[in-house]
This record gives C-alpha cells, sequence and structure tokens, in this order.
C-alpha cells in the first residue's frame, strides 16, 4: 500500500499557507459545492488498480466494454492515458487519472475560474477495507486539501456508504479519526479550506434509509451519526428523494426521521427521480420538505444535476438508454434557478461523474467511434465544454447576492 507520512502532508500545507492566505470556509450556507467521485483509475497511474471505473462487466475497457456514457475532454490535462477506443479519424483517444495530482489541480484550478465553491470528496467504504482502493482515495484527498487551500475552494469528507455490511460502521469511525489526526480538521485556521457547518467541521454520510436492499440498517447509520457527533463533528445526511414521507425509495421506518433529526443538514437523493418535463411537478414536494427540514431545525440541502445516462453501465442488462436528456443545460438551470430562489445551500451531482452522465466538468464532443456496449453521448452541439461550470459558477453568484454574502 502506498503511504503518504503525515509529516510531509503537514509540511506541504504549512509551505502552501506561507505562501498565499487561503479563504475560512465556516459555513455551508451560501455555497454551491458539488460532489466529486475521484474514483477513475488507469494502468500506469501509479495505484496498481488498472482501469477502475472506465472499465465493463467484463472488466476491460476497449470498443463493447466500459462503465462510461460521456467522454471527457482531456485537451488540457497535463497527464492523459491512452485507451484502445479511436476517434473517427483512428486516432487514440485518451482519458485521465483522479489518481495524478495534476488532475486534482485541474479541476481545482476550474472552480476557481468558473466560480464552483468546492468538493464533496468521496469515500466509499467498500474501499476503505481494500489496501488498493483505500491508498487510491487517500492519495486523491491529499491532492484535495492541498489543492483546496491553494485555490481558495473548499472540501468536505462524505462517506458513500454503498455496499457497506454491518460492522463496517467501525471502518467510517476509524477513518475519520485518523483523517482528523492528519489534516488537524478541528484546528480550522491550520485547516481553513475544510467546510465547517454549525460551528463544527461538517462530514456528509450518505445512503441512509434506502430500500434497495442494502446489507446495513438504522443500527449501523445510528452508530456512524452518533459517533460523528460524539467526536465534535456536524453531520449532513444523504437520504432517498421521498424520505418524509417514506415512500418510493424509502425505507417506512421512524427511524429515518429520528436520525435526520439528529444530524445538521438533509441532501435528499433526486438523482433519476424526474427530467426537464416532469421537474416543476417535484418542486412542491422540495418545498415541503423544506418546511419540515425547518421546523425541525435542520437545514436542507437540494440536489441539482446536469443530466443522467447509464446505458453502457447497463448495457447487458437492458439494452436501452436510461436517462435524462440535458438539453444544452436547460434541465440544469430549471433546477438551479428554483434551488438559488428557495434554499441556502446546493448540491451539485456530480464534478465528475461519467458514469452515470451527470459531469458538469468538462466532457468531449468528439467522442470514440461507437460499439455495442459503448456507446458514447458527446457533449450538445451549440454549448461550449465549460458551459455546465458556467452555469454552476452563475448559480452561486446568485446565491451570494441572495443571501447578502460577498
Amino acid at each position: 500500500m502506498l503511504k503518504i507520512p503525515v509529516l510531509l502532508v503537514a509540511i506541504a500545507y504549512t509551505t502552501l499557507s506561507m505562501a498565499q492566505e487561503s479563504r475560512s470556509y465556516d459555513s455551508y450556507r451560501g455555497l454551491v459545492m458539488a460532489g466529486y467521485q475521484g474514483w477513475f483509475s488507469t494502468p500506469g497511474d501509479g495505484g496498481n488498480r488498472g482501469w477502475y471505473h472506465y472499465q465493463g462487466k467484463d472488466r476491460t475497457f476497449r470498443p463493447g466494454s466500459t462503465n462510461v456514457d460521456l467522454w471527457p475532454d482531456v485537451s488540457e490535462y497535463e497527464k492523459t492515458y491512452k485507451t484502445s477506443f479511436t476517434l473517427d479519424n483512428g486516432e487514440p483517444a485518451y482519458v485521465f487519472s483522479s489518481r495524478d495530482a495534476s488532475t486534482m489541480d485541474l479541476h481545482f484550478k476550474w472552480m476557481s475560474e468558473y466560480g464552483v465553491d468546492g468538493i464533496f470528496v468521496q469515500r466509499f467504504v467498500v474501499d476503505q477495507k481494500w489496501p488498493l482502493g483505500k491508498s487510491h482515495h487517500d492519495t486523491v484527498l491529499d491532492n484535495a486539501m492541498v489543492c483546496a487551500k491553494k485555490y481558495g475552494k473548499a472540501v468536505c469528507v462524505m462517506y458513500d456508504l454503498s455496499g457497506m455490511s454491518a460492522g463496517d460502521e467501525k471502518v467510517v469511525l476509524s477513518d475519520i479519526e485518523q483523517l482528523a489526526r492528519k489534516y488537524s480538521l478541528f484546528n480550522h485556521k491550520s485547516c481553513p479550506q475544510y467546510l465547517y457547518h454549525n460551528n463544527k467541521p461538517l462530514v456528509s454520510v450518505w445512503g441512509v434509509g434506502f430500500n434497495d436492499g442494502r446489507k446495513y440498517g438504522f443500527n449501523e447509520t445510528e452508530a456512524i451519526i452518533r459517533g460523528l457527533k460524539n467526536m465534535g463533528f456536524s453531520v449532513m445526511i444523504g437520504v432517498p428523494a421521498y424520505w418524509r414521507e417514506m415512500r418510493k425509495d424509502s425505507e417506512r421506518d421512524p427511524r429515518l426521521h429520528q436520525q435526520i433529526k439528529m444530524c445538521d443538514i438533509i441532501l435528499p437523493w433526486f438523482v433519476g427521480r424526474y427530467d426537464e418535463e416532469s421537474f416543476p411537478g417535484f418542486t412542491q414536494l422540495i418545498l415541503d420538505d423544506m418546511r419540515w427540514a425547518k421546523a425541525n431545525h435542520v437545514d436542507y440541502a437540494p440536489v441539482c444535476f446536469p443530466g443522467f445516462s447509464w446505458r453502457n453501465m447497463n448495457y447487458q442488462k437492458k439494452g436501452e438508454v436510461v436517462g435524462m436528456a440535458r438539453n444544452k443545460g436547460s434541465f440544469y438551470k430549471k433546477q438551479l434557478d428554483f434551488s438559488v430562489k428557495n434554499a441556502d445551500m446546493v448540491y451539485i451531482a456530480m464534478f465528475d461523474e461519467i458514469d452515470e452522465g451527470t459531469a458538469i466538468f468538462k466532457i468531449a464532443r468528439r467522442v470514440p467511434t461507437s460499439a455495442p456496449g459503448s456507446e458514447f453521448l458527446p457533449l450538445e452541439r451549440g454549448v461550449s465544454s465549460d458551459h455546465y461550470l458556467k452555469l454552476t459558477g452563475k448559480a452561486a453568484k446568485k446565491l451570494r447576492k441572495r443571501l447578502g454574502i460577498r
């Protein structure tokens, strides 16, 4: 396992802080933050995971086998990796690795240029138990912490519980204890780029109350929430879209509401729940959710996503397109406009998620030639590759203006 000594990380932060003063993030209020998967690996990136999250169901990344629907625009990346895919002129197509420090630096550079306030860096519980997975995500978080300070952006840890089993709650609590020591999370002057809320460092726990047959339940999630609160963290809880009414994607158990009330922020998951046509009818549910949250003294972060697609991920199972069209950003803009008008904070799904087609970062219009099982969605004609970054930054400005925040 590749390990970066804590001392070296501390020296990097100290040197960087001497070079420039970093903004202190004291609250999620007034921010538009994006989720950041950071899980894309390539052969030769030093992580020994091969093609990870690029690969298809047969574990290969080649024409006819992939997990991603969007192709990244890699024209600005310092390091890229050759694939077996080809463009229409026969030239090889390239991708990036999330592990590379230069990748993270470019992504934060974009956040700075376009006005995205920062990212929630995902830590997958299943990967914490796998040495190569833990090494990868430790490296991604190290790079994010350095780049957030460099560019004056916010960063926050989000634990994705998907795939977790009973007993793995101990993995989460042990990991956050290590991170708190490594990055001095409880010393905000030392680590100003880490996001605080309600005067405490914020940690997000995603995947509470979903009724999709998970191997953990409310006993485990309560142990995580209580453990985090006892350590002195504030907590954002990621729940199903229909959590309040406890129907459709939600467990029907009063413990869901009890655990939400234990937390500081609620994050209902909307990806794939509506498209542009059905979104207006969904807004009343969001407003009712917000009223419930306010009455129960819990802050509310709505999710906005630019589109959705997982054709290649599910191709062999369904053989059909499953998704929500981007419509050149009009779908995304409607969600953003509604959110900045009604909420105090916004969560964007996601910065770099090309698996499910929600990425707001720069994607390619010129994509590799198609084959069954690898049919990529190009950037729409008439919009620039930075279109969704621009829309995000404009929404952040509008939110700050509405709340009177500079």
